[in-house]
């Protein structure tokens, strides 16, 4: 199986790429080939026009945004969902790669 790409999206990107890190170091880990990366909400367009991705998950903080992002992807079927705020306000990063994961076809 080819590596699959996670895709975060925060209103900076700054706050997810603390739980980026220990998802990809979970990730290494448990042997998951798996690439992981944050965006901000404004680089959204530019990503998925340049990049595969196989999820999309979103801050808190930006879930207003889902619907649009999801009706952005729909023709990819990129599934997009919202990253839980207990787990990412504890940047549980274990069971963020777990919700990722199981979003994947």
């Amino acid at each position: 199986m080819s590596q699959r790409t996670v895709m975060l999206v925060c209103n900076a990107g700054m706050s997810t790429s603390m739980l980026v890190s220990k998802m990809k170091k979970n990730a290494e880990e448990r042997g998951v080939d798996i690439d992981i990366f944050a965006i901000s909400s404004v680089s959204f367009e530019e990503e998925i026009a340049n990049r595969q991705i196989d999820v999309i998950l979103l801050g808190p903080q930006v879930k207003y945004m889902k619907q649009q992002f999801s009706e952005r992807v729909s023709d990819k079927k990129i599934p997009v969902e919202v990253i839980p705020m207990v787990d990412y306000g504890t940047m549980n990063g274990s069971k963020v790669l777990d919700f990722a994961l199981g979003l994947m076809p």
